[in-house]
């Protein structure tokens, strides 16, 4: 039997602040949307450009992180697998979306928040996750 591969990689910025939630064991999850946008220019000479929305999903420790450094606007490298998750709503219809499931959360760019900026004695951030803390 072969293995495949289901790994990917992101830099974009936040869409909006992270939800974090429980599951009924209590487990934290943490979601949040990053655009990524790229640019090219066309045979004609025309600049054009696009931006596809990821939904990004964070379990365990690293949710708990997500939901307390990263903010609206903020660039970010995301790093995990994608997953179909499928539901069918109260009429019947189905419907399904596809999330990325993080498992490494890097913040670029400026990594301070307001209290830092008021006191530049506080470090930075927390350092970057390493992913087999989080088995998925």
């Amino acid at each position: 039997m072969s293995r495949g591969l289901n790994k990917v990689m992101i830099i974009g910025n936040l869409g909006r602040d992270p939800e974090m939630r429980f599951t009924p064991s209590s487990r934290p999850v943490t979601t949040f949307s990053v655009a990524v946008s790229r640019s090219w220019k066309s045979p004609n000479g025309d600049h054009r450009s696009e931006t596809e929305w990821f939904k990004v999903v964070a379990w365990g420790k690293l949710a708990e992180i997500c939901n307390e450094y990263l903010k609206k606007g903020q660039q970010v490298y995301i790093e995990g697998r994608l997953k179909t998750r499928q539901w069918e709503d109260k009429e019947g219809l189905k419907h399904s979306t596809v999330e990325l499931i993080a498992n490494e959360m890097t913040m670029l760019g400026d990594r301070r928040t307001k209290t830092q900026e008021e006191d530049s004695s506080v470090e930075d951030a927390p350092p970057d996750i390493d992913e087999d803390e989080f088995p998925f």
